[in-house]
């Protein structure tokens, strides 16, 4: 069975980001990227699967510029067997996105593709869902436990009732949360493996794909600052002061 795993190149969860001064996006420059956390996720559990010799072969594909190679070869290091980067210079939306993975999922025809749920940058979550439809794929999101055997695939899903779980025929998308499981890091054997894997790079224009977003983007903005605390000498002092500003009680 061969699983695709789609990742993005993401800003550092723990870097600080910066608006640029013309408010027309997060100011990159000299900024450490890393693979989008929730990608980390499916790339560890699809690994896990070929471990447990439910997967034979796993794929991790990219969308975005040259600089996404370092991303991919994080992935390879970690377990999976080979890359695809399509190369493109756009800032592409989900649905641009979703249709370049449509057209990588008719060409390596996977049994299973695992994705992040959302990337940390854009919080769309929305590129999954997407992809199932334009393939015509079952679907299960949120995913906290995966069990495949029998030709089907077991996702388990948090609601807020309790826990969910729903039986997909393969082929399927499946996309992770943040519970299914927790990433290994790469070892320095495996990070020297992983410049040998194939890493084959085609353009986005090659898939035929109308890349035109439809998503414009008016402002990025930075969060307002937050105001100082205020001191209280005692619980009736910040009754009042919570009547007269928050109007909670």
């Amino acid at each position: 069975m061969k699983i695709l795993v789609p990742v993005k190149r993401v800003v550092d969860y723990n870097v600080k980001v910066r608006v640029k001064a013309d408010q027309t996006g997060v100011d990159l420059a000299n900024v450490k990227m890393s693979l989008n956390p929730f990608c980390e996720i499916a790339v560890e559990e699809a690994v896990r699967l070929k471990e447990a010799g439910i997967a034979t072969e796993v794929v991790v594909v990219s969308i975005g510029q040259s600089g996404a190679q370092e991303q991919l070869r994080t992935a390879l290091a970690l377990g999976a067997d080979r890359a695809i980067l399509i190369e493109t210079e756009l800032n592409l939306d989900s649905l641009q996105v979703a249709k370049l993975l449509a057209k990588v999922v008719g060409t390596e025809q996977p049994q299973l593709v695992i994705i992040g749920k959302q990337a940390i940058d854009s919080d769309n979550n929305q590129t999954g869902q997407m992809l199932a439809a334009l393939t015509g794929m079952g679907q299960g999101t949120f995913a906290s436990k995966v069990v495949v055997a029998d030709g089907k695939v077991a996702v388990t899903r948090e609601i807020d009732g309790g826990l969910q779980t729903v039986s997909l025929k393969l082929p399927a998308v499946v996309s992770t949360d943040l519970r299914l499981n927790e990433p290994r890091y790469a070892s320095l054997p495996n990070i020297m493996k992983a410049k040998k894997k194939p890493l084959d790079i085609v353009t986005a224009d090659s898939f035929g794909v109308v890349l035109q977003s439809q998503v414009k983007t008016l402002k990025v903005a930075a969060p307002a600052v937050r105001q100082a605390g205020v001191m209280v000498d005692s619980v009736d002092a910040l009754v009042a002061k919570l009547k007269q500003e928050a109007k909670v009680i």
